[in-house]
């Protein structure tokens, strides 16, 4: 196996073609193996095998390229699957509306994998999940097909490690921890990433690996309910948060500046850190401090929605109810196209609930689609940006900093501007600006 991928004879096979399979497909490709991706979705097949990229900022021209190399096709049958010599597992791990692990997506695929395993193949989980998951669940769902891991299989786990829209860190530039079950898997898992990527980090176990994941976003969501928190404390202080980032910042040492905003989203930070807090239940802990920071977290959206109704109240005499407000902004994090877990959609739905008139505008959104928890926005559009269409909103509500807007056309046009990223503060105009 490890003869097969130095000389990149070795097939790589990519199931979930989203924000973490596609890149991920597309970099081993480039590096000059041949590979296969899966999807449930057809479209989405169709789309890739015409060299199209149905994620906004992932470039269409490698894929022309290895379409027509014939290193790289995709397909919504998992028979195909069977060419592959490793298989690298890329599907979602939700929570449940109980804040639970729901590992459907990794035990549906394992169950269809069972098939179409062989001897001698790799398979690597990089779903996000709680420490145990690919020796607990994925490996006693595949030795159903009498292979055992180890022996006639090899697996291993490896934390997806993306940033969409980051153009300083890429799939291949961003080191890669790896941890097998077993050492002959993590030896062989260590080879194939190290053709990859910059850097190959290995670990004593699978189980290991799945603790990094886990410990790397636990740590970024501690340490944003953390600046959640003083923003509002200072806020009652009359103290600029984002000054006060900005000076702490110049410290050299000691000091990592994290943002406060208008909650979490993305697929990480809201989700990861609940896959350990219940896994610790396990072991009767309780992990307090996680979840106080979820909690912090969670609120934010309706601190966000309270602090415009008393901007409302207090710059134009208006209640929320009956107002026309413009939401700034959809995706979770600028310049994107993500929309996972996004808090957009929780003020989305306070605002409307308190009666007011809602729109969204975001360049990189135009047209809201099928989400798993709300499904009632599907189709909404976004609304284009025109002085005569801004001048009859009561309020904006910057809940994401996308460089594509117009900002000055928007303080210059509504009256009132409620600011969760500080994306007004080299602008000037009209409006009342309202740091939230």
């Amino acid at each position: 196996m490890i003869a097969k991928i130095e000389t990149k004879k070795a097939v790589v096979g990519v199931i979930g073609l989203g924000y973490v399979g596609l890149p991920l497909l597309i970099a081993f490709g480039q590096a000059g193996f041949r590979t296969v991706g899966y999807d449930i979705d057809q479209a989405k097949c169709e789309q890739l095998n015409q060299g199209c990229s149905y994620i906004a900022h992932i470039d269409a021209s490698p894929l022309s390229s290895l379409i027509a190399e014939k290193r790289l096709w995709a397909t919504n049958d998992m028979a195909d699957l069977s060419v592959a010599d490793a298989l690298i597992i890329c599907v979602p791990t939700p929570l449940t509306k109980q804040r639970e692990p729901d590992l459907g997506y990794i035990e549906k695929t394992a169950e269809a994998l069972i098939p179409h395993l062989r001897p001698g193949q790799i398979v690597i989980l990089e779903s996000t999940t709680w420490p145990g998951t690919t020796q607990e669940v994925l490996q006693s769902i595949l030795e159903r097909s009498r292979l055992k891991a180890g022996h006639d299989f090899f697996l291993a786990y490896s934390p997806e490690r993306e940033d969409p829209g980051n153009a300083k860190f890429t799939t291949r530039s961003i080191p890669k921890v790896v941890g097998g079950i077993g050492v002959d898997a993590g030896r062989i898992a260590c080879a194939l990433y190290d053709k990859v990527v910059s850097q190959v980090v290995p670990v004593s176990s699978a189980q290991v690996a799945e603790a990094v994941k886990l410990t790397e976003n636990i740590f970024r969501s501690v340490n944003i309910a953390l600046v959640n928190e003083l923003k509002i404390v200072f806020a009652r202080m009359g103290i600029d948060i984002w000054e006060v980032i900005e000076a702490a910042k110049s410290k050299p040492f000691g000091y990592m500046p994290f943002y406060p905003g208008p909650g979490l989203g993305g697929h990480c930070i809201p989700i990861d850190p609940f896959y350990l807090t219940w896994k610790a239940r396990e072991y009767s802990l309780n992990t307090r401090f996680i979840e106080l920071a979820g909690e912090i977290n969670s609120a934010m959206p309706d601190y966000v929605a309270q602090a415009l109704q008393n901007a409302l109240n207090d710059y134009s005499a208006k209640s929320l109810k009956g107002s026309r407000i413009l939401l700034l902004g959809l995706a979770y994090k600028k310049n994107v196209d993500d929309i996972r877990e996004s808090p957009a959609f929780a003020l989305l739905d306070l605002l409307e609930q308190r009666g007011a008139v809602v729109d969204y505008h975001d360049p990189h959104v135009p047209v809201i689609p099928p989400t798993r928890e709300h499904a009632h926005y599907t189709g909404r559009q976004s609304v284009a940006l025109t002085a005569e269409g801004l001048s009859a909103y009561d309020a904006a509500l910057v809940c994401t900093d996308h460089d594509a807007v117009d900002y000055q056309l928007l303080t210059d046009n509504v009256p009132l501007i409620v600011d969760t990223r500080n994306a007004m503060r080299k602008v000037s105009g009209q409006a009342t600006v309202v740091l939230a």
